[in-house]
């Protein structure tokens, strides 16, 4: 009884949400046009994108900086792309966070790194984005709206980092989130590393992949730039990694290679 009681109560928050947080029919098509990895085959599909986005305006807390204008098609269009990857997972996945805090442009930071041998090392890092554990989460709107663009690998700034925050759900930033039972830990960790290996040295001897390069950095970051593939690109990436395509598809509780956009 009680049980049936909170869902609906639930259910009622999250109408009341969705309402006060309504896409306008016309900024989201815009959107949907500019963003056409973002369309669902499935009607139920595509209205879930919609209603979570919603959800995601409400739950989260957009800042400005650096003099960008923090417009509706700026705040919808990063929105939708970050509740595509929980789709299925569910939106509780991101209440770790709240803040996101959005640049015009790529942010130059001042790094430090101490080496093997103890010794020091500054250098600057221009970021697109950055995921904490807690947030916030960083983005260049140049890079969000450079989504999809290109006929190289898939790039997905929002995608990449919100992968960041899938896999750092449980502290530890290793390319392993917390996965579904019917998806043991241990299948996931042996395909992700002969999959990593494998495309360490493809990038080492200088081949064209699916997948952008700099996920040879780390696993943590091959679970973000497959993530981007998986949803952006994801023919090229069926293609190339079809094992690791498949532990995707188990994982996200999505086929994007079935998706015929509309």
């Amino acid at each position: 009884m009680i049980g049936r009681w909170l869902q609906a109560w639930r259910r009622q928050r999250e109408a009341r949400a969705v309402a006060r947080r309504a896409i306008p029919d016309d900024l989201w098509k815009r959107t949907l046009g500019r963003y056409p990895f973002l369309r669902r085959r499935d009607p139920a599909d595509a209205a879930e994108l919609r209603r979570l986005t919603s959800l995601f305006l409400d739950r989260k807390e957009f800042s400005a900086a650096g003099g960008l204008r923090m417009r509706n098609d700026v705040v919808v269009a990063i929105a939708a792309q970050a509740v595509l990857p929980v789709l299925r997972l569910g939106l509780a996945r991101y209440d770790g966070f709240v803040g996101i805090v959005v640049h015009p442009n790529p942010v130059r930071v001042r790094r430090q790194h101490t080496d093997e041998d103890g010794v020091q090392h500054e250098y600057d890092e221009e970021l697109a984005g950055e995921a904490m554990d807690g947030g916030p989460v960083m983005l260049s709107w140049y890079d969000v709206r450079s989504a999809g663009r290109g006929d190289g690998p898939a790039y997905n700034v929002v995608i990449h980092e919100f992968a960041h925050i899938l896999d750092l759900e449980d502290g530890r930033s290793d390319g392993v989130p917390l996965l579904p039972p019917g998806l043991p830990r241990q299948e996931w960790v042996s395909v992700l590393k002969h999959e990593y290996d494998a495309f360490v040295g493809r990038v080492d001897a200088d081949e064209e992949t699916a997948l952008d390069p700099y996920g040879a950095s780390g696993e943590d970051e091959f679970f973000a730039v497959a993530s981007e593939a998986f949803f952006v690109t994801p023919g090229a990436m069926k293609a190339e990694h079809p094992v690791l395509y498949g532990v995707f598809v188990r994982f996200y509780g999505q086929d994007p290679a079935a998706e015929v956009p509309v």
